[in-house]
C-alpha cells in the first residue's frame, strides 16, 4: 500500500511540474513550432525554387510562353490548316517536339518579331514612311516565308539521311533475319546498332507493337511518318510477304539489292548532272574573267595604236 502511494505520489509530481512548464512555457514552445512551420514551408519553397531553375531554358521560359500564344493562335487558325502542319512537322521529324498551336504561334511571333526588326532599322535609318511600312511588312513577310523554308529544308535532310542509309539498315536486318532472330527482334538489333532518324522511326515502331498494335498498322505509320518511297516500297513488300507467307530473309535479300542498286543510279544522276550545274557559275564568274586576262593586253595596245 505504501508502494502504491509512493508511485501515485511521483506520478502527480511529474505530472504538476510537467503542467507548471507547459503552462508557463506555452509561449515559447508556440513560438518554435511556429519557426519550424516556416523553416520547413522556407525549405520546401527553396526545394521548388531550385527544381524550377533545374529545369531547361526551353522548358521554364520558352515553353509556357508559346503555349500562352498557342492558345490564341489556335482560335483563329482552321483546321485543315492544323492538320496540313501537323503532317508537316512529323515529316520534319516533330522538331523540338512542339505541337502544331505551338509551332503556329512561334511562326506567327517571328513574323512579328522580325517586322518590329524592320520597322526599327528603318527608323534608325531616318527613312520616310512609306520606306518604314515596307521594311515592316518585308520583315514580316521574311519572318513567314523563314519557317516555311525550314520545314521543307528539315523535311528533305531528313529523308535523304534515311534513303541514304536504307541500304545498310537493309542489310543488318538481312543477316540478322539469316542468323535466326525474328523480324522484330531484327528491328530491335538495327535499333541498338544505328543511330540517326531511321533508328529512331523503327525504335517508335517497335513500341507501337509492343502497345499492341498490329505490325501491318505500324509499318504503314512509319511510311506514313517518313514519306520516304524507297522506305514505303520496302514496307508494302514486307507487309505483302507477310500476307502471302512469304520467307522474309529472301524479301529482305531482294529489297537490299534494289536499294543498293536505285543508290548507285542516284548517285550516278548526280554525276552526270554536275558538268550542267557548273556550267552557268564558269559562263557567268570564270570565263569573263579568263576573257580578261588573255584579250586586256591586246585591246589596251590596240587601243594605243588607234589613239
Amino acid at each position: 500500500m505504501l508502494y502504491l502511494i509512493l508511485t501515485m505520489g511521483f506520478l502527480a509530481g511529474v505530472l504538476f511540474i510537467y503542467g507548471s512548464y507547459y503552462i508557463l512555457a506555452a509561449d515559447r514552445l508556440a513560438l518554435e513550432a511556429r519557426l519550424a512551420q516556416l523553416t520547413s514551408s522556407s525549405k520546401d519553397k527553396d526545394l521548388e525554387i531550385d527544381e524550377e531553375l533545374s529545369k531547361p531554358f526551353m522548358d521554364r521560359i520558352i515553353k509556357p510562353a508559346l503555349n500562352w500564344l498557342a492558345n490564341i493562335t489556335k482560335r483563329v487558325t482552321p483546321a485543315r490548316k492544323k492538320e496540313g502542319l501537323e503532317k508537316a512537322l512529323v515529316l520534319a521529324g516533330s522538331p523540338g517536339n512542339l505541337s502544331a498551336n505551338e509551332f503556329q504561334a512561334l511562326h506567327y511571333a517571328l513574323a512579328i518579331l522580325l517586322g518590329i526588326v524592320g520597322f526599327i532599322f528603318a527608323s534608325i535609318s531616318k527613312s520616310e514612311l512609306v520606306m518604314k511600312f515596307f521594311f515592316t511588312l518585308g520583315g514580316v513577310f521574311f519572318g513567314y516565308v523563314l519557317v516555311k523554308m525550314y520545314l521543307q529544308i528539315r523535311t528533305k535532310n531528313r529523308q535523304e539521311e534515311i534513303s541514304r542509309e536504307l541500304p545498310d539498315v537493309l542489310d543488318l536486318l538481312n543477316v540478322s533475319v539469316e542468323a535466326g532472330l525474328g523480324f522484330d527482334a531484327a528491328l530491335q538489333r538495327v535499333v541498338q546498332k544505328t543511330s540517326g532518324p531511321i533508328s529512331k522511326e523503327f525504335s517508335k515502331t517497335l513500341q507501337e507493337i509492343k502497345m499492341g498494335k498490329q505490325r501491318r498498322e505500324a509499318l504503314k505509320d512509319l511510311a506514313l511518318r517518313t514519306g520516304v518511297n524507297d522506305l514505303n516500297t520496302f514496307i508494302s513488300a514486307v507487309i505483302q510477304a507477310d500476307q502471302l507467307g512469304v520467307s522474309i530473309g529472301n524479301v529482305l535479300r531482294i529489297q537490299s539489292e534494289q536499294m543498293r542498286l536505285l543508290r548507285r543510279q542516284r548517285v550516278e544522276e548526280k554525276a552526270m548532272k554536275a558538268p550542267i550545274k557548273m556550267l552557268l557559275p564558269m559562263v557567268l564568274f570564270i570565263f569573263p574573267t579568263i576573257f580578261i586576262v588573255l584579250l586586256g593586253p591586246a585591246v589596251i595596245q590596240m587601243m594605243e595604236h588607234l589613239m
